[in-house]
């Protein structure tokens, strides 16, 4: 069962030379191609059946000794099935192939609620008796994951049950590829462009009156909105961005908080919040609540600064009053960018020089080397798009594989984009299965910036998460872990792109590139808090979004949003619908998203045991046995405790809060 709606041996050492010299192979199966709608269909059809022939086989046998393990088979099955296709619908280039695959994920939900309410099995998990630790927890979670699918409830309230299910997972993906596939084109007077990097716009598509055409993917929309001289361009860009998804999505949206809120309540739950937290590390909306009104005491105050630096620097561009200059939200990049060059000396584009695409994924694979123990090789493979690569990982020290590890770092039409991991199959060590997983980003071909480095460095501590996973249970594996934990390791290894000697690797993926220069580096952390304030509120205003819009009364999404983001210092911008592109308020951080905050909590102080050497293979090897290596085997707070040495508390998140 993957209920993602509502929350997804010893061997013979080798020496290196002999590691070096043996090919590497991709870990499991090679991932389909799906070169047509029609091959999607059929791999549908054939995985469906089998899973079915799977669960009745499972309702024929006792609950003995190996019962777990057998429903866990299911679980690797399905893995296996369906996981290719989530992968597919967001990448694929062909958008009938999407649109199958988007399809057939439909009828996987649908296997899935059907799966949550088998009685049969239901029944024989409550009868099975574990062997251990790992074992009652993995029974426990199963069980949990019945009962949330409705099996206990009433036959008409869990027939209604799985409706609102299978309702919930089409109004999901319908929002979901609606941002995907949104094709929004603005044509822009080369002259409007003044001050955006020539390499942004040049060679774009032209219309007939020779203005440059710009979509909103990330290595356009960024620099514009960041550079652009023009207050209307800025603007334009901004609204079009906010407005990206259209407004059927607000209406896909109100449906999903209201069907939610229904689902609820057939639990008793008084919200869906409530019904999401009580199997949270936060375990209520009382605590998220308590956590949320921390952060925001600790930030208003500078927000409140950062935003009168930037309205003070506005009036000074402008050669303005200050008492009639006004900040509006498309200036907020644009004089943030001109105040980190004033104070810091910082430029985000002068990194991209010193870090091209390629090479800067080579490095953060070097940082997963010489921390982890882990060396990723490319392979050949024939995937979804030229631009996608295949990397078989190995362990350094014994030279066996461990996992697999497929990258698309380039945007195109139809693609995913925003940047994410899809951990499609999950390792187990009870069948010697090995995970594969694939990072999906949208990298400018020219180079990245520090922040974008930082970003590549959080995907791949998901990818890391999953492939380095040693758990009995495919179910336990990896990022399978309480979704408010899900972000911390990704989230802790972000520092790593600031430090000079982490940064030092680069020269050994590419010996011809240009070193960042050491000052660039010390001037780029010491800007690293500017802006803090405004950056945390807005999270922190997100965050509180996802968890009132799925409070008891379900509000209107719009009504909501102008409201709460009405009270913010900048207040709401009219004609514009935000949630309507926020697609993890209708996915699995559906009550959920302040999860982003609550893992930065957890991730810097699991940072502070790195604080001697970011680099330090005895404390990396540590942190990938005891943390990554556990997924779901354990709860946090043990992962925590066993790593740390010592309960974790909140004092590293609030000091750099107070930088």
């Amino acid at each position: 069962m993957r209920a993602s709606w509502i929350a997804g041996a010893a061997g013979t050492l080798a020496t290196a030379s002999a590691i070096a010299a043996a090919p590497a192979t991709l870990s499991g199966p090679a991932f389909p191609r799906y070169a047509s709608a029609a091959e999607v269909v059929a791999a549908c059809d054939a995985g469906l059946a089998g899973a079915n022939e799977r669960v009745r086989a499972l309702e024929q046998r006792p609950p003995g000794p190996g019962w777990l393990g057998a429903f866990d088979d299911i679980t690797a099955y399905v893995n296996d099935a369906s996981g290719p296709v989530s992968l597919v619908m967001n990448v694929h280039p062909d958008k009938s192939v999407r649109d199958a695959a988007q399809a057939c994920l439909l009828r996987w939900s649908e296997f899935d609620s059907t799966l949550g309410q088998n009685e049969t099995l239901y029944r024989a998990a409550l009868k099975v008796e574990p062997r251990d630790a790992i074992d009652r927890a993995y029974a426990s979670d199963v069980i949990d994951e019945f009962e949330d699918y409705g099996v206990g409830l009433a036959p008409e309230a869990r027939q209604r049950a799985k409706v609102l299910s299978d309702r919930i997972a089409a109004l999901g993906q319908q929002f979901g590829s609606r941002i995907r596939d949104a094709d929004v084109v603005l044509a822009f007077a080369p002259s409007e462009l003044a001050g955006v990097p020539e390499a942004v716009w040049q060679g774009k598509p032209r219309d007939a009156e020779g203005r440059v055409l710009l979509g909103l993917e990330s290595p356009v929309y960024l620099p514009v909105l960041e550079y652009a001289r023009s207050a209307g361009v800025r603007e334009r860009i901004w609204r079009a961005k906010q407005n990206e998804a259209g407004a059927e999505n607000l209406e896909l949206l109100k449906e999903l908080g209201q069907l939610r809120r229904e689902y609820a309540r057939l639990f008793g739950a008084a919200s869906f919040a409530e019904f999401q937290l009580h199997r949270r590390m936060a375990g209520s909306t009382a605590a998220t609540d308590r956590f949320l009104g921390d952060v925001k005491a600790a930030v208003v105050d500078r927000e409140l600064r950062d935003l009168e630096e930037l309205r003070q620097a506005k009036a000074r561009h402008l050669g303005a009053p200050l008492a009639e200059t006004r900040l509006d939200r498309w200036d907020v990049a644009f004089y943030a960018e001109r105040g980190r060059l004033e104070r810091y000396a910082v430029d985000q584009e002068a990194f991209r020089t010193y870090f091209p695409p390629e090479e800067s994924m080579q490095f953060v694979l070097r940082i997963a080397e010489k921390l982890f123990g882990v060396r990723h090789t490319q392979v050949p493979a024939a995937l979804w798009h030229a631009d996608a690569k295949a990397y078989a990982v190995t362990d350094v020290v014994s030279g066996k594989p461990v996992a697999t590890l497929y990258v698309d770092l380039y945007p195109r039409e139809g693609k995913y984009k925003h940047a994410a991991v899809w951990s499609f199959r999950r390792g187990s060590t009870r069948n010697q299965r090995l995970p594969q997983s694939a990072l999906v980003v949208n990298l400018d071909r020219k180079g990245l910036t520090l922040a974008e480095l930082e970003t590549l460095l959080h995907e791949v501590g998901h990818a890391l998460h999953n492939n380095l996973s040693a758990t009995r249970y495919v179910s336990q594996a990896g990022t399978s872990v309480q979704r408010d934990f899900v972000e911390a390791p990704s989230q802790m290894l972000e520092d790593w792109v600031f430090d000079k000697r982490v940064l030092k690797l680069f020269a050994e993926v590419c010996p011809t590139c240009t070193p960042v220069p050491d000052a660039m580096i010390e001037q780029a952390l010491a800007a690293r808090a500017y802006g803090q304030g405004l950056r945390t509120a807005r999270q922190h205003l997100y965050a509180a979004y996802d968890l009132a819009f799925y409070a008891a009364d379900a509000p209107d999404p719009m009504a909501l949003w102008q409201q709460m983001e009405g009270a913010t210092p900048l207040g709401y911008v009219a004609g514009t619908m935000f949630p309507a592109n926020f697609g993890h308020i209708a996915s699995g951080y559906a009550a959920g998203y302040y999860g982003y905050l609550w893992s930065s909590v957890i991730a810097l102080d699991l940072r502070t045991a790195f604080n001697k050497d970011r680099l330090d293979p005895a404390v990396g090897a540590r942190y990938r046995a005891t943390v990554l290596a556990n997924g779901r085997q354990f709860p946090p707070s043990r992962l925590l405790r066993d790593f740390l040495g010592r309960e974790t508390d909140s004092r590293a998140f609030f000091e750099d809060l107070a930088r």
